[in-house]
């Protein structure tokens, strides 16, 4: 009689609940995103942030009824042993009883991890990071979140709250960090697509001429996206703003690199759309700061893009139903 399939190659559904976007996907064992839907997250309440969540969840579900199991990736600190979503910078969740709550909803088991944890397992199992037992990955959205894998496995600390890499300082008396964070200069206050935008509009201000100073007088909201592109077209004052960015994250990637010596050190979410103009800054900062041999370590692209949370999600599911991840 042949072996039963792997749990990890059947279907699970995904969820990527970010602090602007949620994504919800079906996946099979490829994997790969049979089924999608994506809603905005920004504004809302609690109530109102989990009737959305479980509108996506049961579509979700009609979409894929063989999926074996239900992952969720959350941008907070998790309490792993009791399913709790202990608090988040960027959406209204504290101590939600996460994993119980979707429970109620669906007849397949639950499992909640933070968001750059699915990500990286994404990425280690199925991305850049394909092969590597050590690995840094960072999220850069409208937050910054960290995973890391350590000798092939997920490291999430004492409770599964650890690895909050975005909450690391690089500039002792920097902006405040946004959310529920107390710090200053973080990581998450200085590179992330918060960061991005707030540095935009202000070099909008300091120089009226540049494309985001003409994009301001007309009206434009200065968001990340709009930093980007004026980059990537060519203007040299939104390339110093990307440029900058990059440089903060690549001191924040040294010290990282010296404490955890990954094989690589993955870079995903929306900022990386800015590419090699963001990369290549960090990664210069990285060999300057970092000691031999961690300043050679490779900085790379994620590979998944915007499906990473979901496929991480879903993978991170049905690791668990084989006992874990």
């Amino acid at each position: 009689m042949a072996p039963a399939p792997s749990l990890a190659t059947q279907s699970a559904i995904g969820v990527d609940l970010g602090g602007t976007k949620m994504r919800a996907g079906a996946v099979d064992g490829s994997p790969r995103v049979v089924w999608r839907r994506e809603e905005s997250s920004i504004g809302l309440d609690t109530d109102e942030l989990l009737a959305v969540l479980r509108g996506e969840l049961e579509e979700a579900i009609a979409a894929q009824p063989t999926a074996l199991a239900a992952g969720l990736g959350v941008p907070c600190r998790i309490d792993r042993e009791r399913g709790v979503a202990i608090g988040a910078v960027n959406l209204p969740i504290t101590d939600l009883p996460l994993r119980d709550v979707v429970g109620e909803w669906l007849d397949v088991p639950v499992f909640v991890d933070n968001d750059a944890n699915v990500a990286a397992i994404a990425e280690h199992r199925h991305g850049a990071a394909r092969g590597a037992r050590h690995v840094l990955m960072l999220t850069i959205g409208t937050g910054v979140g960290g995973g890391l894998i350590l000798d092939n496995e997920v490291y999430r600390g004492a409770t599964g709250a650890g690895a909050e890499i975005g909450h690391i300082v690089v500039e002792i008396d920097g902006p405040p960090c946004p959310g529920s964070c107390p710090n200053h200069g973080c990581l998450e206050a200085v590179a992330s697509g918060l960061a991005l935008a707030r540095d935009g509009e202000e070099a909008a201000t300091e120089h009226p001429e540049s494309a985001l100073g003409r994009a301001a007088a007309a009206g434009e909201e200065i968001t990340g996206r709009t930093v980007t592109d004026a980059a990537l077209a060519g203007d040299e004052v939104a390339r110093e703003v990307v440029s900058t960015l990059g440089r903060r994250l690549g001191a924040g990637l040294s010290g990282l690199a010296n404490v955890f010596e990954p094989e690589v050190i993955v870079i995903g979410g929306g900022v990386m759309a800015a590419g090699d103009l963001l990369l290549d800054p960090a990664r210069a900062e990285l060999r300057s700061r970092a000691l031999a041999p961690m300043n050679e370590t490779p900085v790379v692209p994620a590979a998944l893009g915007a499906e990473a949370g979901i496929i991480g999600a879903a993978t991170m599911a049905l690791l668990e139903l084989e006992g874990g991840s």
